[in-house]
């Protein structure tokens, strides 16, 4: 993709400490029942509530070099696996060994003013249980950099909404389901849902792309599918038709851009 500005240098005063606050909301329901009859499933809870953070473990988050408005860069593990041991001891950010799709942490700058800037972030991580495994579809969010101040003015991670938004793996039996919030947060009591806005709500005047630009360019890091110039089943038909060329139909149960199933 094209830049869109010119670059800037992002960076974190560290010796600050930042409180963060940590949920996880009971398990709604889950295909098999094991929300139900598997222990660590049915009290699955945020290991720490609230807990002070080093800056430095959002500097992980940030470029190690000068970044214009959209392009993206890798994230630094160490400072996502502390974070994510705030919601459960056993974090791992290497899913590929459970024939995951896709694995990685990326970051995108979608704006930037004199004052602030938006950084948007895709995360694929899972939490190893004692008898398996709980993969959320992703981890995504926002963190806001005060430039002026060098301190996080915003900051928050989560796993997006379902209907299905994670599958776990008990005694090497699948199933899927759905958790109504697993995040975590600064400096706000906003609900998840309201999470974009409340980043959104920082006036960024100066070069920026879309909320839907930023998370595009951070899928195609992780899906080649996301590649295919996709089309509906109706337009698909059309376009057989009128190049007199067959179509190959295949169904599937579950997306391909996340790690929901």
């Amino acid at each position: 993709m094209e830049t869109l500005s010119n670059p800037i240098t992002l960076k974190l005063d560290r010796e600050a400490e930042i409180n963060v606050k940590g949920f996880i909301a009971p398990i709604e329901h889950t295909i098999n029942n094991f929300h139900v009859e598997w222990d660590a499933l049915a009290n699955l809870r945020v290991a720490e509530p609230e807990k002070y953070h080093s800056t430095s473990v959002f500097q992980s988050f940030l470029p190690t070099q000068s970044v214009s408005v959209g392009e993206c860069w890798r994230i630094q593990e160490e400072g996502v696996t502390e974070l994510l041991q705030q919601l459960h001891p056993n974090p791992n950010l290497d899913i590929s060994i459970n024939a995951s799709d896709s694995c990685g942490l990326w970051a995108c700058l979608r704006a930037y003013n004199d004052q602030f800037a938006d950084i948007v972030f895709r995360i694929h991580a899972e939490f190893k249980f004692e008898d398996g495994r709980f993969t959320p579809s992703q981890f995504t969010g926002h963190l806001v950099v005060d430039r002026t101040g060098e301190k996080v003015a915003f900051f928050q991670m989560y796993v997006p909404e379902g209907p299905i938004n994670f599958d776990v793996s008990w005694n090497s039996i699948i199933d899927s389901g759905l958790c109504p919030q697993m995040e975590l947060r600064v400096g706000t009591q906003t609900p998840v849902r309201d999470a974009e806005s409340k980043a959104l709500s920082f006036k960024f005047t100066g070069d920026s792309i879309t909320q839907e630009e930023a998370e595009r360019i951070l899928i195609q890091r992780f899906y080649k599918s996301e590649q295919i110039n996709w089309v509906p089943p109706e337009q698909a038909l059309e376009i057989a038709q009128a190049q007199q060329k067959p179509l190959h139909v295949i169904s599937i149960d579950g997306p391909l851009a996340d790690e929901a199933c």
